[in-house]
Formats: C-alpha cells, sequence, structure tokens
C-alpha cells in the first residue's frame, strides 16, 4: 500500500496550518464561529481533497466527482477555506463569510458554494443521503466514492444507526464514514452526555468495516482511507481521533469553545503566532 511521501506530509501540513489561519481570518470577520469542531476536522478535510477524493475544482459538479458529505455542517467554515485551498472559488471570498448576502454562512450551503455536494445544519441526516447517493451511484453504474463527515456527537442521533443498517444491507462499499471522535459535542464531553463507547464495536456490530486512527497524523488518515477503498462487500468507518481546538492552546479540549466570541487584541494575535509556528 503507498504511504505519503515527507514532501507530500509536509504538503498537508502547510495547507492544514493556511486553513486554520484562514478560520481564524473568517471567525474575527463575523464576530463568532465554531472554533473546536472546525479545528479538530481540519486535518480530515485536507487529506480527503488533498490526496484520496477524485474531484476537478474547474468542474465542480462533475458527475463522475467522488462525493463528501459534512454531516457536521456547523464546520462549514473549515470546508470553505479547504475548497478555497484547493482551487473551488478564490480565497478573498472568504472575508464576506457570514455576512449579508454572502454565500458563505454558519452551515454548508448546497445551492452556494462550489464543491459542496449537500447542505446541511440539523446534525443525523448526512450518512442517510450519504447512503442514497451511493445507492444512486450503484443504479447509475458509477464509480464514484461518498464520503459522510460525522461529528461523535452527532451519533447519537437514531437516523444515523438506520443509515447504518441500510448501509450494510446494500453491501455499500463505495461509502466511507468518518466520525471526527473529539469527545466533545455541544453541551459537554460525550461520554457524559450519552456515552458511545466502545464506538468502533459498535459500527462493527451494525455491519461495517471499522478502522481507529488519529485524526492529526495524515499519514495514518491517509493509509486508512487507502484501506477503506480496498474493502469489498461492506462499508467503512474510520473513527479519527481527535482534539477538539486542536492548534490553538486555550481552545483543546475545552468545552467552551464549541461556538463562541472571536479573540481580539492581542489574544487574536497569540492565536495566529501558534497556528503560524506549527500548531494544528
Amino acid at each position: 500500500m503507498p504511504s505519503l511521501s515527507d514532501a507530500e506530509f509536509a504538503g498537508l501540513e502547510a495547507v492544514a496550518r493556511q486553513v486554520r489561519l484562514r478560520v481564524v481570518d473568517m471567525f474575527a470577520t463575523s464576530g463568532k464561529g465554531h472554533y473546536g469542531g472546525c479545528f479538530s476536522v481540519t486535518d480530515i478535510l485536507v487529506t480527503l481533497y488533498g490526496k484520496i477524493m477524485r474531484v476537478d475544482p474547474s468542474r465542480a459538479s462533475w458527475p463522475d466527482r467522488d462525493r463528501l458529505i459534512l454531516s457536521k455542517g456547523h464546520a462549514n467554515a473549515a470546508l470553505c477555506a479547504v475548497l478555497s485551498q484547493y482551487g473551488f472559488f478564490d480565497e478573498g471570498e472568504l472575508a464576506t463569510y457570514s455576512k449579508l448576502d454572502s454565500r458563505f454562512g454558519m452551515h454548508v450551503d448546497m445551492h452556494a458554494v462550489p464543491g459542496c455536494d449537500m447542505s446541511m445544519g440539523s446534525l443525523g441526516h448526512g450518512l442517510p443521503v450519504g447512503v442514497g447517493m451511493a445507492l444512486a451511484g450503484r443504479a447509475d453504474h458509477k464509480d464514484y466514492r461518498v464520503y459522510v463527515v460525522l461529528g461523535d456527537g452527532e451519533c447519537g442521533e437514531g437516523s444515523v444507526w438506520e443509515a447504518a443498517m441500510a448501509a450494510s444491507h446494500h453491501k455499500l462499499d463505495h461509502l466511507t464514514a468518518i466520525v471526527d471522535r473529539n469527545r466533545l459535542s455541544l453541551d459537554g464531553f460525550t461520554e457524559e452526555i450519552l456515552a458511545l463507547e466502545p464506538l468502533a464495536d459498535k459500527w462493527r456490530s451494525f455491519g461495517w468495516h471499522a478502522i481507529e486512527v488519529d485524526g492529526h497524523d495524515f499519514r495514518a488518515l491517509y493509509g486508512g482511507l487507502l484501506r477503506a477503498q480496498e474493502m469489498r462487500g461492506k462499508p467503512t468507518v474510520l473513527i479519527a481521533k481527535t482534539i477538539k481546538g486542536k492548534g490553538i492552546s486555550f481552545m483543546e479540549n475545552n468545552p467552551s469553545h464549541h461556538s463562541s466570541a472571536s479573540p481580539t487584541g492581542k489574544q487574536l494575535e497569540m492565536i495566529k503566532a501558534e497556528l503560524a509556528g506549527g500548531g494544528r
């Protein structure tokens, strides 16, 4: 199985750093944002768009493209920053984020953002839609793959597990779910609110191939996603163990930064210095 070269690894790190800095600028403009979940999912999205997914930024609606659903739609700022990095639109447009009439808002809008395959906001709907996309691809004799990025708190939704059963029943091996397992949701730590562990075994009991990886290790993410492509006869889920607020020391694993006001002044300067110095 191929692995990332040192140059490829460094390239992904550089993109992830730039994405986080861009998100900080977007939130500084809007006055608030979902810092924690955007920074935990950044490395997952960068790996998908940078090394895994078959997409063409010049043809965002190309019928044979791979699909991505950001089911945790409140992390839209991270997705938009990643899409701009890979050429779906000019990154200068992100300066309008969350302003009146901007196409970039707090949640994903497929009708406004090139490269966005599904609008999301209310949690629990991404995987059901992903199952539908995968079934449509099979019916149309297409070979595209479907990727669904879920929040771990979202895995308390019954619709997620209904979709998981359907995906297994239909043997949708071209469907991959990635759980951003940062162990925090809006209301606090997931294991205190609605315990998910043993999460990988739960997915396996629903007929999925489950892989646990470090969600901030590009080589682990890349290897896990390649293994998902090789799986036959069942869908795959990657449980990506992440840190909410990754890259900003006072936000990491801090429940108060699920959605919070944007820092200003010296605190904002400190954040940018941390990220520019390699924090991710």
